[in-house]
């Protein structure tokens, strides 16, 4: 048991995480960015600071005690439409800095770094702890580059730090199941491409449950893959959606997502002493 201060403690990652943590005993001090935020964060069992990444004196005041920092805080877009490539993009390369220097000057020994398997991207199956620099333009690319250089000044720090690289979230208030289900009904569910490229998925609560064993179960400076047990073409996955939803079969020519990252959870297994409950795709979108 301990005291943890969590950053996006607000997001749907952090909504699933906290109630655990909690639970499992820990102090958990929600970093929020203004006051209206704070009643959702006290719900889910948390006490609240108001702190800002990019203002360092905030976030060294709301550190205070915390013996370890749980760095949650993204802006990706998703289906709800909230969120940005650029404001994300700027949360890792900017924001992250300055979360390392409060750490440093509150005086807290370790942080978990949330980061994103797909920039393990790989033909071949990976234990999802390689990074190659990503190589063309776009949005994507650009978040594939931020992540690394937020991992990157992880792993210069001074801090002790894990970094846990989460496959794709899909489950409750992701957006993305609804969103795959209903585009599958009104057969307006297309394949990325030809819908050949692999993706590692992982349920958010799976993610969650993974993230609060790395608590107990500390392995210093380690970058940690987690994903379910199956990773799955798109064609395979969204053609399963369709099936379930009653829908046509989807059609290829949507446009392309990212390179395919088939990403082995055998290190988490092997470290963390977990397993997802939701092995693929099959059992966690069931319904």
């Amino acid at each position: 048991m301990g005291n943890i201060a969590v950053l996006g403690a607000t997001g749907v990652y952090a909504r699933h995480l906290i109630p655990r943590l909690a639970e499992d005993g820990h102090v958990v001090t929600a970093l929020v960015r203004s006051a209206d935020r704070a009643a959702t964060a006290r719900a889910l069992g948390a006490e609240v600071r108001i702190a800002d990444i990019f203002d360092a004196d905030s976030l060294t005041l709301g550190l205070a005690g915390a013996e370890l920092c749980i760095n949650l805080a993204t802006a990706l877009p998703g289906p709800s439409g909230r969120g940005s490539f650029a404001d994300n993009d700027r949360l890792r390369r900017d924001g992250v800095p300055v979360l390392l220097m409060a750490l440093e000057q509150a005086g807290v020994p370790r942080l978990i770094q949330q980061s994103i398997a797909m920039i393990a991207s790989s033909a071949t199956p990976t234990d999802g702890t390689i990074s190659p620099d990503p190589q063309g333009d776009g949005p994507a690319a650009s978040a594939f580059r931020a992540a690394l250089e937020m991992e990157r000044a992880v792993q210069a720090s001074a801090t002790d730090w894990m970094i846990l690289r989460g496959g794709l979230f899909y489950g409750p208030g992701t957006g993305f199941d609804e969103t795959w289900f209903a585009q599958a009904a009104t057969g307006k569910l297309t394949l990325p491409g030809d819908g050949s490229e692999i993706v590692s998925l992982i349920h958010i609560s799976d993610m969650a449950a993974a993230t609060a064993r790395a608590v107990t179960r500390w392995h210093s400076r380690s970058t940690i893959a987690i994903t379910d047990d199956a990773p799955v073409s798109w064609h395979d996955l969204f053609t399963h959606i369709a099936t379930l939803a009653g829908g046509p079969t989807p059609q290829v020519g949507g446009p392309p997502r990212f390179p395919s990252f088939p990403v082995s959870n055998a290190r988490a297994r092997d470290l963390l002493g977990w397993r997802p409950h939701f092995a693929s795709y099959r059992s966690g979108l069931a319904r």
